[in-house]
Parts: structure tokens; C-alpha cells; sequence
């Protein structure tokens, strides 16, 4: 289980996520595909979900259910001695203090990849509430 990434990658991821597919793709071909596949998972495409299991990533589908809001996903993390991840996860889920402590410990370019993760989730949240999203009977 990896995770621990050169700076320069985790700036493709945290563009990845915010959308930059050229980057996603090259993450996927250059060795890092289980961070390409986060950027699926964390768009809640399932067959992404299951790789990341599948394939050994669990920690990094635990990061993404902690974003949803699946406090047993944070404690996982935390058992699992990933405290940087459960604070990415937190940051994520929009947690300010979360940002800081990555921060303050050397992580800016994982700070960078939660609030890119957290505005992932805004948007995905906001289109399930807006009612010009869905038919209306």
C-alpha cells in the first residue's frame, strides 16, 4: 500500500481532480494508476470504487468515504496509523482545521488535493439537490 508520492505527482492528482483528465490519463500510464482511478472513485463511478479495493488501495477508498461523511472509513484511518490521510479526508469534507494541520506539517500538496477533493464534493452535492437536475412529475 503506497502513499508516499513525489510533490510533483500529487500536484497532477490534485489537478486531476479538480478535472484535468490529460493529467489523470498520465497518472494512470506512469505508474500511479490507483490515483488516476481515485479521480473515478471519487466521482462516484463504482467500477473505480472496486478496483481501488481490489487492487490494495482500501486507504485511499477510505479517504473517499470519509469525505461522504462515513465516520467508520476516518477511524480506519487512524487505526491504521494514516493519520496525514485522515486529515486529508477531513479536509476533503471541508474541515478548515484539517487544511491547516497539512499545512503546518509539510503536506501543502495534499491540502491542495483535498480542497480540490472537497469542491469535488460540493458540486456533486449540489447537483443531487437541484431539483432542475431531475423530471418533475
Amino acid at each position: 500500500m503506497r502513499t508516499d508520492y513525489p510533490a510533483k505527482v500529487l500536484l497532477a492528482w490534485a489537478e486531476a481532480i479538480r478535472g484535468h483528465a490529460p493529467l489523470r490519463d498520465w497518472l494512470m500510464k506512469n505508474g500511479y494508476p490507483e490515483l488516476g482511478v481515485f479521480v473515478f472513485a471519487l466521482h462516484l463511478k463504482d467500477d473505480a470504487r472496486d478496483w481501488l479495493m481490489k487492487n490494495g488501495h482500501a486507504h485511499l477508498m477510505a479517504v473517499i468515504t470519509a469525505i461522504e461523511g462515513n465516520k467508520t472509513a476516518l477511524s480506519w484511518l487512524e487505526h491504521h496509523g494514516m493519520a496525514v490521510l485522515k486529515q486529508v479526508a477531513l479536509a476533503g469534507d471541508g474541515d478548515e482545521e484539517a487544511v491547516r494541520w497539512l499545512i503546518a506539517r509539510g503536506h501543502k500538496e495534499l491540502a491542495r488535493a483535498a480542497l480540490n477533493m472537497h469542491e469535488v464534493k460540493q458540486r456533486i452535492e449540489d447537483d443531487h439537490h437541484d431539483p432542475h437536475k431531475y423530471a418533475q412529475d
